[in-house]
């Protein structure tokens, strides 16, 4: 496991291409291009008076093939995925090429109709870009995330661990096949816990995980603890909408537990709602956890109440902040972790792209 965090993965040996159907990968190529214009211009001219006339002329060579390379890299993304990362990166020239050479045939767009110096320049443009998005990779590498997952679960794992193992003690003479399937639990949990988090899992082993560290808490909290799921799939108006509306519960949930998140995410959230809204608390207390899709998006939201005589508050942060770390690292700008404490309530709310496939 030691090397598994030192090591990057193999996948990352080989330079791979950004998601072009990635929100902050497309807002990124928008910011760098239009920077590298701007500088461009700031460069070459020298006269002030002339600059704003530069600048809109720059513009309007650069935005408009901007605009067909952006929109051309996100139709042919799920192509360029399955494609080898030297094929994938000329590909990607390619594209750039055609955008170029479209831009610079407008009308009026160049006097001499030469190609040379706008596409020299788009390959430079489209060079940065992915010299950029590589650096960007192997910065932001899961490796890392895993590390870091690592150094959280070692936080939480002994006051469980213990809390487990008093728990099935205090089973184990009343109720031996209770403590037996306890154990089994604690063992798969752990076992999960050891594994890669470096990949994307279904939803369905999340909940299942989350359902054994439930089974396990209820040994030593009982009937104090209460856990209630929801699954709700509003895909959005039209056919498509009325369609999700008619379907079963087990339908809905069915298809909601395909969806593919980062791995230990909902278990760190349910242990957060157990260790600092159940067990501080004099009575019994319920978690909520609403799982649902709206249109492309997945959301998964946990509500706990919040104990009044909570005093240890420690390590609650540092498990949302880990899980927003991971959903960025995974789905960049197009993931959301968002936090709200009204009514009596603690709620940590995700939203993701719903995905099904292994990307």
């Amino acid at each position: 496991m030691l090397e598994s965090i030192k090591q990057k993965p193999a996948g990352l040996a080989a330079s791979r291409l950004p998601d072009f159907r990635n929100l902050g990968v497309i807002l990124r190529v928008l910011l760098a291009v239009n920077l590298l214009a701007l500088l461009t211009v700031a460069i070459r001219e020298d006269d002030p008076a002339r600059l704003v006339g530069e600048l809109a002329l720059m513009a309007g060579r650069v935005e408009f093939a901007l605009l067909v390379a952006v929109v051309l890299l996100y139709l042919g993304a799920p192509l360029l995925r399955g494609l080898a990362p030297l094929l994938g990166h000329a590909a990607v020239f390619g594209v750039v090429t055609l955008a170029a050479a479209a831009g610079e045939w407008l009308p009026g767009a160049h006097a001499n109709g030469a190609l040379a110096r706008p596409l020299g320049w788009a390959w430079l443009a489209t060079a940065l870009c992915l010299v950029y998005f590589d650096w960007r990779s192997r910065r932001l590498s899961p490796a890392l995330a895993e590390a870091r997952l690592m150094a959280l679960t070692a936080r939480i794992r002994p006051h469980f661990f213990f809390n487990s193992l008093n728990g099935v003690l205090g089973v184990i003479r009343s109720e031996p096949r209770r403590a037996e399937r306890a154990l089994e639990e604690l063992a798969d949990l752990f076992r999960a816990l050891m594994q890669d988090g470096r990949e994307r899992v279904s939803l369905a082993e999340e909940v299942e995980l989350a359902e054994r560290y439930v089974d396990l808490e209820r040994l030593r909290l009982g009937e104090r603890l209460s856990v209630r799921w929801a699954f709700a799939d509003v895909a959005g108006g039209g056919s498509e909408g009325a369609d999700a509306a008619g379907r079963s519960e087990d339908a809905v949930r069915e298809a909601l537990l395909r969806a593919r998140v980062p791995s230990l995410m909902l278990q760190p959230l349910l242990e957060n709602a157990v260790y600092h809204g159940i067990e501080p608390a004099a009575g019994a207390g319920e978690v909520v956890v609403r799982i649902g899709r709206r249109g492309g998006e997945l959301r998964i939201e946990v509500d706990n109440p919040v104990a009044p005589s909570a005093t240890h508050h420690a390590g609650n942060r540092l498990a949302l902040d880990n899980i927003r770390e991971r959903l960025m690292l995974f789905h960049d700008l197009e993931a959301r972790l968002e936090i709200d404490e009204s009514g009596g309530r603690y709620r940590v709310r995700i939203r993701l792209p719903f995905e099904t496939e292994v990307r």
